[in-house]
């Protein structure tokens, strides 16, 4: 089994956050970006990599709420389980133009409504992960952003 990793692109309003998606390359669906490390990569650094890659984000990793999942991969019709290590990531930063770009589009959804963006049970159980923690992301992202 692979191994990836990947961030839960976030912001926050007052009590509110929102996670940005990614459309997958292939099919279109709504995902959180993820990727290979790449040799001698830290996860926090190819995690900032992948960020600004595939969504054209910035931001700061909250590297004490790693969650694994396995995710399902299709790759010419054969599906993998690949294992993913996601983190929050609190975004600072979105860019206009990020290299990925004419491959990709992104939205952001409420917290709330996030699992209704995706149709995949496997960012499902992401998310609703990320959200049993949202007190703990919110009082983090709070003082961050001070």
């Amino acid at each position: 089994m692979d191994h990836k990793i990947g961030v839960i692109p976030f912001d926050i309003s007052g009590e509110n956050i929102a996670i940005m998606f990614v459309t997958s390359q292939r099919r279109g669906r709504w995902i959180l970006p993820k990727g290979n490390l790449k040799p001698d990569e830290s996860h926090k650094k190819g995690c900032k990599r992948e960020a600004f890659e595939e969504a054209g984000v910035k931001g700061r990793i909250l590297t004490d709420f790693p969650m694994t999942h396995v995710v399902t991969k299709s790759d010419n019709g054969a599906l993998s389980q690949v294992a993913v290590t996601y983190y929050p990531m609190l975004v600072s930063k979105q860019f206009d133009e990020w290299p990925e770009q004419p491959k990709r589009e992104r939205h952001w959804a409420l917290l709330d409504d996030a699992p209704r963006v995706t149709d995949r049970e496997d960012f499902r159980l992401v998310i609703n992960q990320f959200a049993a923690i949202k007190p703990l992301i919110l009082k983090t992202a709070k003082h961050k952003k001070v």
